[in-house]
């Protein structure tokens, strides 16, 4: 949750935000959407009954689709599937689809090792993975050469080496030839792509090398494959027309979940009560269709984008705008919990802190007073602490040890508190056990909040004052920026080898907590690749949340 800052001093005035100390402040650029959704709660954006049936009309024949091709054309079958989840519509078929890769993993080893289309063998490698099978990657033995190297004669199959590509970013520790495939599928890759004249391939290719489907973000490369595959000549237009369709309809259901969102931000009017906080609503929410798109995830949504919007203005009275007697006050009374201790505060700090009291009431009233909201209020409690150590560091002028960094930093990326407060939302029953697994930080966790903490760490350094993982290596290992950088891309790809092998069974968690987990970390790898595109989001992010939220897909 942290983001880059450029740190001046200034002096804030105005009843709202205390006395006029001197205090960090920061350049944010201002909201970019106002009351932009606002208006979508009104009817335009109800699904009609007639909507509804067709949708479901449309929806009982590719189930019926699914079913009925011949067991014995496996290749139709996995292209299929992959077409259905690239669609952005595998939601509606999770069982016919679980169904079908079971089948098609218990015929495994007989169908793979008879196969000689690198396509094919791949796109079975991907799909399996995908869905938690184990399958081995001897597979791809067959296309290497007695000294080990990828054979020539597949250099020029770009449908084979596209395969081959997203099935290595599927790999594990230990796979050295999934490690070769992906440094030898994307090279050529790069070499042929100036020569396609195949736009639609090209574009497949691009996209691909930009972000894999592993990492990809379930709406937005939903939307952008639907524009790639509608430009395909033997696209099939039954699916197609049932992907736009269901795109467009649950984007009428996010921008009337926005409109309210909105309401509710304008009702806390932050932008005026605490100016030196980012202004970021909208932004939260598009993380938020991140983690959990589905319709039936409405409430998980609206919760949580309120506690993740919360949390980055925390983050802000943290490392920007607090002095350190006002911070060491909030975070005992952030500890304790009680709207009774609020008039301890100064004005900015009581806007805030009932105001966050006011979220975890309503999650109460959605969810009940169960022991899940307790597990969120704790962890909201511990990111605060955390933001408070960091705060001493920063006003000691302390420069803690890599080591003592890195212990607090994976708790101040925000990742755990996001983790616990996301399960705690959902309709999908977490027991106590699962929750204290998750506190226990068992190597899924570990390794999504590494990338958490690498990425926005790379993404912000240089333009933020304070000391990244970046400052640290160099110091500690005497490199220069680049071979830090470097080592600390590695350390995420590692890191995402870790959560690829946490993902396949026998798996230690239930599939709504493994959900979350990668989803946070594909919204993770989305924004703060080159980037820091929340802390700045006029650029790429504003395009991102116009193609999931703004603009239907057009049929045509």
């Amino acid at each position: 949750m942290e983001f880059p800052l450029i740190v001046t001093t200034s002096k804030i005035s105005g009843n709202n935000v205390g006395a006029n100390d001197n205090r960090r402040s920061v350049t944010y650029h201002p909201n970019i959407w106002g009351d932009f959704f606002l208006p979508y709660a009104s009817h335009h954006t109800d699904i009609s009954i007639a909507e509804k049936e067709e949708h479901e009309r449309q929806k009982e024949e590719i189930k019926e689709l699914i079913l009925q091709i011949d067991e014995v054309d496996i290749t139709l079958k996995l292209e299929l599937i992959d077409l259905i989840q690239r669609l952005g519509v595998g939601y509606h078929f999770e069982k016919e689809i679980d169904r079908t890769l079971r089948w098609i993993h218990d015929t495994y080893s007989e169908k793979a090792n008879n196969d000689n289309d690198l396509r094919v063998v791949a796109l079975r490698f991907r799909l399996l993975r995908e869905q938690g099978f184990p399958v081995p990657c001897d597979v791809f033995s067959k296309f290497v050469d007695e000294e080990g190297n990828f054979k020539e004669s597949i250099t020029n199959d770009v449908e084979g080496l596209l395969n081959l590509y997203e099935a290595s970013n599927y790999g594990v520790q230990g796979e050295e030839i999934l490690d070769k495939a992906l440094e030898f599928s994307s090279s050529h890759l790069q070499s042929l792509i100036m020569n396609m004249s195949n736009n639609s391939l090209s574009t497949r290719v691009r996209e691909a090398l930009n972000i894999p489907i592993s990492k990809t973000l379930n709406r937005l490369g939903a939307r952008k494959f639907i524009s790639m595959y509608k430009e395909e000549y033997s696209c099939n237009r039954k699916i197609l027309d049932f992907a736009i369709s269901d795109f467009n309809l649950v984007q009428k259901l996010h921008q009337k979940e926005l409109s309210h969102l909105t309401r509710w931000w304008k009702e806390l009017d932050f932008a005026n009560k605490l100016p030196f906080a980012r202004d970021r609503l909208v932004e939260c929410y598009f993380w938020i269709v991140g983690v959990y798109f589905e319709p039936s995830y409405a409430i998980a949504r609206k919760l949580l984008t309120k506690v993740i919007y919360m949390a980055s203005v925390l983050d802000d009275i943290y490392d920007v705008y607090g002095t350190l007697d006002e911070l060491t006050l909030f975070t005992s009374i952030l500890r304790r919990w009680d709207i009774n201790a609020i008039d301890e505060l100064p004005p900015y700090m009581r806007i805030y802190y009932k105001a966050l009291l006011d979220v975890y009431v309503e999650m109460e009233d959605e969810m009940g007073k169960s022991y899940a909201v307790e597990y969120g209020k704790a962890e909201m409690i511990r990111l605060a602490e955390v933001y408070f150590k960091e705060a001493e560091w920063s006003f000691n002028m302390y420069k803690p040890t890599m080591e003592e960094y890195t212990k607090v930093a994976l708790l101040s990326s925000g990742y755990m508190m996001m983790s616990i407060n996301s399960l705690a939302v959902i309709n999908d029953p977490i027991s106590k056990e699962e929750f204290d697994w998750v506190l226990s930080e068992p190597p899924i966790l570990k390794s999504s909040s590494l990338i958490t903490r690498l990425m926005d760490d790379l993404a912000g350094y240089g333009f933020e004052e304070k000391l990244s993982a970046v400052h640290y290596y160099m110091h500690e290992n005497g490199v220069s920026e680049e071979e830090a950088s470097a080592e600390l891309r590695k350390q995420v790809k590692n890191a995402w080898k870790l959560l690829n092998k946490e993902l396949l069974h026998p798996r230690e968690a239930s599939i709504p907590i493994l959900k979350c987990v990668v989803n946070f970390t594909r919204v993770i790898i989305v924004l703060y690749t080159d980037e820091d595109a929340y802390g700045n989001s006029k650029t790429k992010t504003k395009d991102m949340i116009k193609s999931v939220l703004v603009d239907p897909v057009s049929n045509i």
